[in-house]
């Protein structure tokens, strides 16, 4: 009977290299956002640099401040806690009824908070 001296390491690297894909793989998709918003589509996009709130609103009209949800009742004292010169980044699904959508712009001009970035794809 041979006697082994080394260890064969080629099937740890294979495994190694398959762990590594899978962990890439599910990295793209934490990146992407955690709530399902579809955008609607513009024809020029602007992208956001700064660190801003985040206020979503998805496809059936609930409301999200940096993806806590929470009723349209309390956004205004959320809001008033904020510094007028505070980014404020709007992703609202292509879905969301209008008057959701006005309903959270008057929060915000009640506010004065104006610095007002509204996301969507570029068609």
């Amino acid at each position: 009977m041979k006697r082994m001296d080394q260890i064969n390491v080629i099937p740890f690297i294979d495994i190694m290299l398959v762990l590594l894909a899978i962990v890439l793989t599910t990295a793209t998709f934490i990146g992407e956002g955690r709530l399902e918003i579809r955008l609607p589509e513009s024809a020029s996009q602007t992208g956001a640099d700064i660190p801003a709130v985040e206020i979503a609103i998805d496809a059936e009209g609930g409301l999200f401040l940096d993806t806590e949800p929470l009723p349209i009742e309390a956004l205004g004292a959320r809001l008033a806690a904020l510094d007028r010169a505070t980014p404020i980044m709007l992703r609202v699904d292509a879905a969301t009824r209008f008057d959701r959508f006005v309903a959270v712009v008057d929060q915000l001009k009640a506010r004065q908070l104006d610095r007002l970035t509204i996301l969507t794809r570029k068609s």
